[in-house]
């Protein structure tokens, strides 16, 4: 059993997201720690030098700093974070679960997925057509209003739209990202995938395609938006916490 559980979030989010879930998991006997991603609007670093190795350094050095074993929680583009971490530091880390994550095979950004599948043609782009980007298209935004829509939809919404204003720019070199990992060792390491229905962001056929592209996560299926974590705290704390206590 994992003592304690490392919260990963997102792009164009912080450690804020996870305040509705993090209870929970404690109430539950796990530790909860919660990441602000460097770039992402809590330590001063400019997004646009966010990076994946940075992501690891950063995540590394908390999974470090922990007394016993670690579990990892990635919710969307965190997915990819979680399995970089998990790759390096696999004598650390028990267990990996995602959230509507990015589960991807090694060398394979969630680009790429959205491109084989044809993903423009078949409407499942999620948020990518609302994205206001800086001038060199280093940086991107996502309106309040679309994150409230496209995020946040199964929440009321003028609670939506409270919450999207806290979502913060995000540099491209922290999110068009892919990792390599090795069957030695983040292979083999139990997997979650909470899949999440009515998701907006990463479309359920998306989904369903990154756990085909990955098998072997075990699977949970919640009726939510793609922040479950701030919609359904309960629901996800109780597809997750039979999987990371073991």
């Amino acid at each position: 059993m994992a003592g304690t559980v490392v919260l990963i979030h997102g792009a164009w989010q912080g450690s804020w997201v996870w305040t509705r879930l993090a209870p929970r998991l404690e109430a539950a006997g796990l530790a909860a720690v919660a990441v602000d991603l460097p770039g992402n609007g809590a330590d001063g670093t400019p997004p646009e030098t966010a990076s994946l190795d940075r992501y690891v350094a950063h995540v590394g050095a908390i999974v470090a700093a922990q007394s016993g074993p670690v579990a990892l929680v990635g919710h969307s583009g965190g997915g990819v974070v979680a399995t970089a971490v998990a790759e390096r530091f696999c004598e650390r880390v028990e267990r990996v679960a995602y959230v509507a994550g990015m589960m991807l095979p090694p060398g394979m950004g969630f680009g790429d997925v959205l491109n084989d599948m044809k993903a423009a043609e078949k409407g499942l782009l999620g948020i990518g057509p609302h994205l206001v980007w800086s001038p060199d298209g280093r940086v991107s935004s996502v309106p309040v209003e679309a994150a409230a829509d496209v995020f946040l939809n199964e929440l009321p919404r003028d609670e939506a739209l409270r919450l999207a204003k806290g979502l913060t720019p995000q540099g491209e070199g922290g999110r068009a990202i892919s990792t390599a990992w090795t069957p030695q060792r983040f292979g083999t390491l139990p997997r979650l995938y909470v899949e999440c229905v009515h998701d907006r962001s990463v479309l359920l056929p998306v989904q369903r395609r990154m756990q085909d592209l990955v098998p072997g996560a075990a699977r949970v299926t919640l009726d939510a938006d793609h922040a479950p974590h701030v919609s359904h705290p309960r629901r996800l704390a109780d597809a997750l916490v039979p999987f990371l206590k073991g």
